[in-house]
């Protein structure tokens, strides 16, 4: 049974497009252990290091998700990708706030390589999850709120067989139905990356996530690197 899966449309028009996908089932989401804490609060510290004074847009992995986002009519800026938000948040505010096991391990790993991480929980999800443009008839519903809204035709989007839209813009919002809770113990879990050398990126992190979620999280785990050739899990 497919899990997860890129439309031709978005293969056909981001061919540098390179994921991670990793179907988990039976983890616990735990208040989050000391020794997990301590490798994120480092991590921050080599991230806020590394990057230095340099501008968020020059950084590869960043400037290349900026064009995809333009690419389908949106504004970079006003609607930045997951990783660029957190990025920002750690460099201008000093730290991103401890949230739960999951979402620290799929953000540790997100500033570490720049990419967005989203941790799907699958509960209310009639699989496959599948990234394609939107016809703007979709439903979506906000983190912290409870008005469904419709995402805007040609909009690049992650939705189910149901038509209920987990994330818009690509990597800019998750939906309030998928976001992992202290109760989550089965989720699709993405990293994607387009720029250049994406695929070794998207390898290193991957195994840094399976890493992660198996020493903190327990449960099971398949996952699959894709691409234009293997565009599904």
């Amino acid at each position: 049974m497919t899990s997860f899966q890129y439309d031709i449309q978005i293969i056909e028009n981001y061919p540098a497009l390179a994921a991670g996908v990793i179907v988990a089932q039976g983890m616990t989401n735990a208040p989050m252990p000391d020794t997990l804490r301590n490798l994120y609060l480092d991590e921050q510290t080599a991230v806020k290091a590394r990057i230095g004074a340099t501008p968020l847009s020059e950084l590869p992995t960043l400037s290349a998700w900026r064009r995809a986002i333009s690419a389908f009519g949106v504004s970079p800026t006003k609607y930045r990708s997951a990783a660029e938000s957190l990025l920002r948040r750690l460099t201008k505010k000093g730290d991103i706030p401890c949230i739960n096991t999951l979402v620290d391990i799929g953000n540790l790993v997100s500033i570490r390589y720049g990419l967005p991480v989203a941790i799907f929980d699958t509960r209310q999800i009639a699989a496959p999850i599948t990234v394609h443009y939107a016809d703007g008839s979709e439903e979506f519903m906000d983190l912290g709120s409870d008005k469904i809204v419709h995402p805007a035709p040609g909009e690049v989007i992650f939705s189910d067989e149901a038509r209920m839209v987990v994330a818009r813009r690509w990597c800019w919002r998750q939906s309030a139905t998928s976001a992992a809770n202290a109760s989550t113990a089965d989720a699709v879990i993405t990293i994607e990356a387009h720029h250049d050398g994406g695929s070794g990126d998207i390898e290193n992190a991957l195994a840094d996530l399976l890493r992660l979620f198996a020493d903190y999280a327990g449960g099971s785990y398949d996952s699959a690197a894709l691409d234009a050739d293997s565009p599904a899990i």
